[in-house]
């Protein structure tokens, strides 16, 4: 390669990303995904299109795709709260194995139906079409302006960075299966893969979190090191695990998860950097992949593949979501909509390498199919997620954005935060007097600074838009700070009822006090219930923001929670 030559590639590359970057930005106005687009620009510069740029090696593209796979997934981590724990955890990892198992098992069966493989390489394919990309969804009800319940979006969040390393197990143990000719040893392969791939995940994701932990708490680095040595590190434990044949997505998950819940110095600028990095990788990886796929070779498979997609969208995994949800009882609205929210992404195009790379026969009919069943996932779910969410009620008012602050942490008290927050218009703050500020226990005010200076005497004043609190408090208290120093949410999606009703209930009111006040009657056997006990025993002991249920002519919905606490019901009249 000549070195202008090397250039050319460079300016290239760089245009292309800068072109989907500014891309995004019209995709949200018509509500395409964005991740298609990328696909479309790679398939445009690609063999096939004006580009006329031929790029075939699998070899490459697999080893750059896991790179920016396991980047994608630790991002995922990142943001990953251990709050969303509290009612989705148990759910969301159901899904993520169960759920793929299932999937896998019937999107196969169709494979076998429709193109008559034999059943190893059928359920190969279903296997490699086995997982979800919930950071696509997410991508799109952003743009759409969406919130989500809590209990739908937590389980979405999770499953998405737990079910990959379940459909790469899958995938890896088929192939496997293929190359040893069907020796009789099937079922040991799959439980003895099973066990090292899972086991080593969790060893080395928990064991090297843990030291990746406490190397950010302790080394003394210029700012703008912490981010790379979380990359670096978590990027580390991914190519060890996988060097050891373990899940090294799930290890760089948990130690995503692991960081993103730790408060470190600088967390701020490792959860900023990691959101650009992350973004850059999706970019170059659906371009990489438009590039490599041929669209002329597409044509023979549109009937057979389109007849597997819609089983997979219609069949697998709406019935992998009401099995895997059976134990948890979900409401029926959101089953459905986590049913639709089965988009498919990179990982199995990824996945559709392993083949290749394995030396089976039929690869490049395994990546065509795959892909094309990616394209119309994408086209076909992506697109109607948003009206979706609608059209089922899942969706919530636009809630105040969290107030941002500026924060260090407290060198050798790791659990302790130096946190500024503005006051701002609308907020619970403005107005206040400093010494009637809510704060929670064991947060204490350091000072107030009014343009530039930092005043003495601050209990009597009252706080205005040109001040900054000064707040020494535990990490933990940082979401009931947030709520205080957080602007109101203007929205007359919120204000006129149209969501929580017309009152505002007191959580301790009693069913039979509700039914005398609107005349209508109720079960003896919940007339002495409170509201709050109603709606918890309603929802298993696990409600959420935006749960509700019709009493007679009423509506009571849940407003506000604080832990696991209802302190909120709103009363909406049926129409």
């Amino acid at each position: 390669m000549t070195i202008e030559l090397m250039y050319q590639y460079i300016f290239g590359a760089a245009s292309l990303a800068l072109l989907c970057v500014v891309a995004s930005v019209f995709t949200r106005r018509v509500g395409a995904p964005i991740l298609l687009v990328f696909l479309v620009v790679g398939m445009l510069v690609g063999e096939d299109g004006p580009g006329g740029f031929k790029f075939d090696d699998f070899g490459l593209a697999f080893l750059l795709g896991n790179i920016a796979l396991a980047i994608i997934i630790f991002d995922g981590g990142l943001g990953t709260q251990k709050d969303t724990f509290r009612v989705s955890l148990k759910p969301a990892l159901s899904l993520a194995t169960i759920g793929v198992l299932i999937t896998a098992a019937i999107t196969g069966y169709a494979v076998y139906w429709v193109l008559g493989l034999p059943w190893q390489e059928a359920l190969l394919i279903g296997a490699i079409v086995g997982s979800t990309d919930a950071a696509a969804v997410f991508g799109l009800l952003r743009n759409a302006g969406f919130e989500l319940k809590e209990r739908t979006g937590a389980t979405l969040e999770i499953e998405s960075g737990s079910n990959d390393p379940m459909a790469i197990f899958l995938t890896i143990t088929l192939v496997q299966i293929l190359q040893a000719q069907g020796n009789g040893n099937e079922g040991w392969t799959i439980v003895n893969e099973l066990f090292r791939q899972m086991g080593l995940g969790l060893a080395v994701g928990f064991t090297g979190g843990y030291l990746l932990v406490q190397l950010l708490k302790k080394l003394a680095l210029p700012s703008s090191s912490y981010p790379l040595l979380a990359l670096a590190g978590a990027i580390s434990l991914f190519g060890l695990t996988t060097m050891w044949d373990g899940s090294g997505f799930l290890a760089i998950f948990i130690v995503g998860v692991m960081i993103g819940n730790t408060p470190l110095p600088y967390s701020n600028d490792i959860h900023r950097f990691h959101d650009g990095i992350s973004w850059l990788s999706q970019i170059g990886m659906f371009l990489m992949l438009g590039l490599l796929v041929t669209p002329s070779n597409l044509l023979p498979i549109i009937v057979p593949a389109v007849a597997i997609a819609f089983v997979l969208i219609f069949v697998a995994r709406p019935l992998a979501v009401v099995i895997s949800l059976l134990p948890f009882r979900f409401p029926w609205r959101e089953q459905v909509f986590i049913g639709w929210c089965g988009l498919r992404g990179a990982v199995p195009i990824i996945l559709a390498l392993f083949p290749s790379l394995a030396g089976l026969e039929h690869t490049q009919t395994y990546f065509d199919l795959v892909f094309f069943v990616v394209l119309v996932s994408l086209v076909l779910q992506g697109w109607t997620i948003a009206p979706m969410a609608r059209w089922l009620g899942i969706d919530l008012p636009p809630t105040a954005k969290a107030a941002e602050c500026l924060h260090l942490t407290i060198k050798h008290e790791q659990d302790k935060e130096l946190l500024v927050y503005p006051v701002l218009a609308g907020s619970q703050a403005a107005g206040t007097k400093v010494k009637r500020l809510p704060v929670t226990e064991g947060s204490q005010i350091v000072g107030v600074i009014h343009r530039g200076i930092l005043l003495h005497d601050i209990d009597q004043r009252k706080l205005s838009c040109d001040d900054q609190v000064i707040i020494l408090a535990t990490s933990s208290a940082r979401t009931a700070l947030g709520r205080v120093f957080a602007p109101a949410a203007h929205s007359s999606f919120n204000q006129d009822g149209r969501f929580f009703g017309e009152f505002a209930l007191h959580p301790q009111a009693k069913i039979s006090e509700i039914a005398q006040a609107y005349g209508f009657e109720v079960d003896a056997n919940i007339a002495e219930l409170t509201v709050k006990s109603y709606l918890a025993k309603k929802f298993h002991g696990k409600p959420v923001v935006g749960d509700y249920v019709k009493l007679g002519p009423v509506k009571l919905i849940v407003r506000e929670i604080k832990g696991v606490t209802i302190e909120s019901v709103g009363l909406k009249l049926n129409s």
